[in-house]
C-alpha cells in the first residue's frame, strides 16, 4: 500500500470544529481520477483537493471533487487550500498573491499576512451569468417544503460564476431554516422551467448583527452533498444576485458577509465583495479565514 498525506481545515471561520471541513492532498502523485474519487467519499466531507504540479503558467494545478462529481471551481476548497499550501511552506511567508490552475481557467488569489501566519485570503472568481428563473413559486415552495408566503419578492434565479446555483430569497430566518427539499418535486420544478437540477442556494436578509448581510443555507443533494455548512463557488454569484436585483446599493455590495452553517451547527462567515461601475459587476470576490484542525495519512 501506498500512503498519502492530508491536511484536515476548517475553512471560512475562525474556531476549530466550525466552518465547512477539507481534507487537502498536497503530495497525490501516481492517484487516478477514479482514486481521488473513492478517496473523497472515503473522507466523506463536502470536498477534497489534489494538489499537482502547474500546467498552464499558474503556481499550482488543484482538481477539487465532491463525493459525487469533480467540480471546475470552488470557494470553501481554493481559501482552504491556500491555508494549507502556507502552512506546508509551499506559500512562502509574506507572499502575497499566487494562482490555482481551475477548471474555469487560472484563479488568483489575494493573501493577507499577521505576526502568526496566514491571516485572510481573497479569491477572484469569473464575472457572473445570470440564467432563467422558476415563474412557479406555488410549486417551489412546495419542494422546499415552506409556504408560499415564505418567499420574497425577488426571482428565484440561476446565477454562475463558474458553477450554477439556483438563488432563493425567503422572508425570514425561520423560512430558511424550515427548508427540507422534497427532491422529486423540485426536479420537477427545475424540468418546468427548462433547467437540469441545481443546487438550492436559500437566504435571507433578516439579520441579527449588523456585520451579517445574509442568513443562509445550501443544499445540493444532486452533487452528493445534502448541506453544505459553507459554499464560496455560491457566495460570489450570491453577491452578484444581491446588486443585480437591488437589494444592495453598490457601496454596500463592496463588504458583505453571509452567514451559513449555522443550523448545522457549523457556522461559517463568508465575505464577499463585489465591484462594479455603470451597473456593470467589475469584480467578484470571496474571502475567509481557516484553521487547521489535524494532519494524516490515507493508504491505498
Amino acid at each position: 500500500m501506498t500512503d498519502f498525506r492530508y491536511l484536515h481545515l476548517d475553512v471560512f471561520t475562525d474556531r476549530r470544529f466550525e466552518g465547512n471541513q477539507l481534507a487537502v492532498f498536497p503530495e497525490p502523485h501516481g492517484l487516478s481520477t477514479d482514486d481521488m474519487h473513492a478517496i473523497t467519499r472515503e473522507m466523506n466531507f463536502s470536498e477534497c483537493t489534489f494538489i499537482l504540479p502547474p500546467e498552464r503558467g499558474g503556481d499550482v494545478r488543484m482538481r477539487i471533487f465532491t463525493p459525487g462529481t469533480e467540480l471546475p471551481m470552488a470557494g470553501h476548497p481554493t481559501i482552504g487550500s491556500t491555508f494549507a499550501l502556507a502552512i506546508e511552506g509551499a506559500i512562502a511567508r509574506g507572499r502575497t498573491d499566487f494562482v490555482f490552475e481551475l477548471g474555469v481557467g487560472p484563479t488568483p488569489v489575494s493573501l493577507e499576512w499577521g505576526p502568526t501566519g496566514l491571516q485572510f485570503a481573497w479569491m477572484t472568481q469569473p464575472l457572473p451569468s445570470f440564467g432563467d428563473e422558476i415563474a412557479d413559486r406555488d410549486a417551489l415552495a412546495a419542494a422546499l417544503g415552506i409556504d408560499g408566503g415564505d418567499l420574497a419578492g425577488d426571482p428565484a434565479q440561476m446565477v454562475s460564476c463558474g458553477v450554477p446555483f439556483l438563488f432563493v430569497r425567503a422572508s425570514s430566518r425561520a423560512a430558511v431554516d424550515a427548508v427540507a427539499i422534497d427532491r422529486r418535486a423540485l426536479v420537477r420544478c427545475f424540468r418546468d422551467a427548462g433547467l437540469e437540477e441545481l443546487p438550492v442556494f436559500v437566504f435571507t436578509t433578516e439579520s441579527r448583527a449588523a456585520a451579517e448581510t445574509v442568513y443562509s443555507r445550501m443544499l445540493a443533494a444532486g452533487l452528493g452533498v445534502a448541506e453544505d455548512p459553507a459554499t464560496g463557488a455560491a457566495s460570489g454569484p450570491l453577491g452578484c444576485y444581491l446588486l443585480h436585483h437591488g437589494i444592495v446599493t453598490p457601496e454596500q455590495a463592496r463588504a458583505m458577509v453571509s452567514l451559513q452553517g449555522v443550523a448545522m451547527g457549523r457556522p461559517s462567515r463568508i465575505h464577499i465583495s463585489i465591484d462594479s461601475r455603470d451597473e456593470m459587476i467589475t469584480r467578484v470576490r470571496i474571502g475567509g479565514t481557516s484553521v487547521m484542525v489535524g494532519r494524516g495519512t490515507l493508504s491505498l
